[in-house]
């Protein structure tokens, strides 16, 4: 038996599981949020119950160092050294990793090289790499891409309409994140269904601060809605997604932004955070809308015609689809999203909400159609971390 973590280290969260290997068995898991605010929260299981702090986590170094103490402090291993192997979340892997890898300097180097390609996520990712490195000198680390799970697109998916040059000499395309997500939900809808993955076709929503939409006909990504960076796509919580590219090189004029200051514009003060002038969090919007705030019901009406509007295209891709599936922070937590995006899906789909029981589904697997939808949709927790520990405790075999 071998003791596994998984880390997922988001922009502003990192999620961690800690696996008896090879039954999956999961010894503790835990979630840092609002990495970054003086009222971050730190959720850590101990035998079952949660045990919650509400404190400053500025950086990923220090919520590394407040989770693995805690593995300690609760008994949960007597020692680091337990843990033989750490599986870590990279968001971008380029043209260079096609698959997951055991992690070395050269790797380390050629990650580093794609930090621009994912500003949010990458430099984050390595953040928590080399913390754990200094904390578990011992195990063994590994890289488990997002991008591997969309290299199934077909060229007519995956290019764009420049230059073909362009991709040849910098292989610019899109890419597609939020991949072991996305793999994991669609097997486990399958599974739930009752179907064989191959014979399905299934639309996956993954909703959180960052949000993406993947088309998935027999288990293989077709069409997903992030592209060269996860920039791309739906608006989400600071990024403001698909926009006029012409929108970019006008404002740099207007307002005399360099190539930084524009970035930083898109990525960090969209989505969400731009529109509303609120928050990039949807639960601070939510408490908003319900006190009449325009620009915050204006995000709320955004975000849903975006959603809807992909999910429809995929759906006409796919010739169908057996179900949507919602994954996570809002996909699985926010009710009002849920609600608002199928019941603007529901004329063209034949899809039957069952309100009701939608409405007490947070963070748990349900069905929240009715028997007369003909169409399915699934509420499934992701579960990118089990995901992660499979491919580390495979590469460590290896």
């Amino acid at each position: 038996m071998s003791k596994i973590i998984s880390v997922n280290a988001g922009s502003s969260s990192l999620k961690f599981q800690l696996f008896e290997m090879p039954e999956e068995t999961v010894l503790t898991s835990g979630l840092v949020e609002r990495i970054g605010f003086e009222d971050a929260m730190f959720t850590i299981k101990v035998n079952g119950e949660k045990i919650t702090k509400t404190l400053p986590i500025l950086d990923h170094t220090k919520a590394v160092s407040l989770l693995l103490d805690a593995l300690v402090e609760h008994n949960i291993v007597s020692d680091l050294n337990e843990i033989v192997g750490a599986g870590h979340r990279a968001v971008h892997g380029g043209e260079i990793f096609k698959e997951s890898v055991l992690v070395d300097e050269q790797v380390v180097e050629q990650f580093s090289s794609l930090n621009d390609l994912a500003p949010l996520h990458n430099p984050a990712g390595l953040v928590g790499y080399r913390a754990f490195k200094e904390k578990l000198p011992e195990c063994k680390h590994a890289f488990v891409f997002d991008t591997a799970f969309h290299q199934t697109m077909e060229p007519s998916s995956f290019m764009y309409a420049l230059p073909k040059h362009y991709y040849d000499d910098y292989k610019i395309r899109r890419y597609g994140f939020h991949g072991t997500s996305h793999k994991y939900v669609s097997l486990r809808c399958a599974e739930l269904m009752n179907k064989d993955i191959e014979d399905t076709k299934i639309i996956t929503c993954h909703l959180g601060n960052g949000a993406s939409i993947t088309a998935v006909d027999g288990g293989r990504s077709v069409n997903t809605s992030m592209g060269f960076t996860p920039l791309a796509g739906v608006m989400m919580g600071t990024r403001c997604g698909d926009i006029d590219p012409a929108i970019v090189t006008f404002l740099m004029k207007k307002e005399g932004l360099t190539p930084d200051e524009m970035d930083t514009i898109m990525n960090k003060k969209s989505g969400m955070l731009g529109v509303s002038g609120v928050s990039s969090d949807g639960r601070d919007i939510r408490s908003a809308c319900e006190k009449g705030n325009p620009d915050a019901l204006l995000t709320v009406e955004m975000y849903v015609n975006r959603i809807v509007n992909v999910v429809g295209g995929y759906y006409a891709q796919l010739g169908g689809a057996d179900a949507i599936v919602f994954t996570g922070g809002i996909g699985e937590n926010d009710v009002h999203m849920r609600e608002l995006i199928c019941h603007a899906l529901q004329k063209a789909f034949s899809l039957e909400l069952d309100d009701e029981l939608n409405a007490k589904v947070f963070g748990k697997e349900a069905l929240v159609t009715t028997p007369n939808s003909k169409m399915q949709v699934w509420v499934i927790p992701t579960n990118e971390e089990l995901m992660i520990a499979r491919d580390t405790y495979s590469l460590i075999g290896k």
